[in-house]
């Protein structure tokens, strides 16, 4: 085979490849591109009220702060919150060890930015997106939600969130210049990311940890006294962690208590 001959060949087994690999990358981009928002404030004010599901990212200080990407998350669902765009918070993350606990330390984030926690709900098991978005839908009956994440992200918790009945827009929280480094490693992870998003869509169909319905009532209206008093989040410094206050027992696949199905609700919905 010639040399020339080779090289059309593998040209065009490297563009098929490509198109495999970073395809639905870029098709998922396009798909929401019309349902994305840079920032709180162009996020619409629907009649209909919305839940804010808001993405676990990380703890950093032992695992009694929120990482700064997670801080990032909170802030801009306390936002939301405080500008009458989402009437809950859905605080979804890992607790699979007693030591590790997202949904508490967000807790924690969003009192601390004048959330009252009646409005603030805890998924204990939101241990990768598919968990969270799975979880919303079928535990508490979330049907209409606005996303929190950073936009690398976003991208991908629309696809799996909208696919699996939860109508979502979704808000990009990028709140902070991060690390170019991190950032680039951010965006290049999500390119198999959205393939196995796909995979777990179509092929997989993985259930997660489950357990009885609790639905939050999205129709309660945000405290009015709230959203008065709510200065404006991006001016406010990170909080103080509020310690390892009520810590719930570790969700594993072998508990048989109450928190067996990775919920836990702060007050009334």
């Amino acid at each position: 085979m010639r040399p020339a001959k080779r090289f059309k060949i593998g040209l065009l087994v490297a563009v098929i490849a490509f198109a495999i690999i970073v395809g639905p990358r870029l098709a998922v981009h396009a798909a929401y591109s019309g349902v994305r928002f840079e920032t709180p404030a162009e996020v619409p004010s629907d009649e209909a009220p919305r839940i804010a599901l808001v993405f676990g990212a990380g703890l950093s200080a032992g695992g009694s702060r929120p990482s700064i990407v997670l801080y990032d998350r909170v802030a801009t669902a306390v936002e939301l919150y405080h500008a009458g765009r989402a009437s809950k918070l859905l605080m979804s993350g890992d607790n699979r060890f007693v030591e590790y606990n997202e949904p508490e330390v967000m807790r924690e984030t969003a009192v601390a930015l004048g959330v009252p926690e009646k409005d603030i709900v805890l998924d204990y098991a939101g241990r990768r997106t598919y968990d969270s978005c799975y979880r919303a839908k079928e535990i508490f009956g979330v049907e209409r939600a606005v996303l929190v994440t950073q936009s690398f992200h976003l991208d991908r918790a629309l696809y799996l969130c909208n696919s699996m009945g939860v109508d979502a827009i979704g808000v990009a929280a990028d709140r902070h210049p991060y690390a170019d480094r991190a950032h680039r490693w951010w965006h290049l992870r999500e390119i198999p990311a959205v393939l196995s998003a796909w995979f777990d869509l179509n092929v997989r169909h993985p259930i997660p940890v489950m357990g009885e319905k609790l639905p939050i009532d999205p129709a309660a209206s945000v405290d009015e006294a709230a959203v008065e008093s709510g200065e404006a989040v991006a001016a406010q410094e990170a909080p103080e962690p509020a310690g390892n206050v009520n810590r719930p027992e570790a969700v594993n696949a072998a508990d048989s208590t109450a928190n067996a199905n990775g919920a836990r609700v702060r007050g009334s919905h």
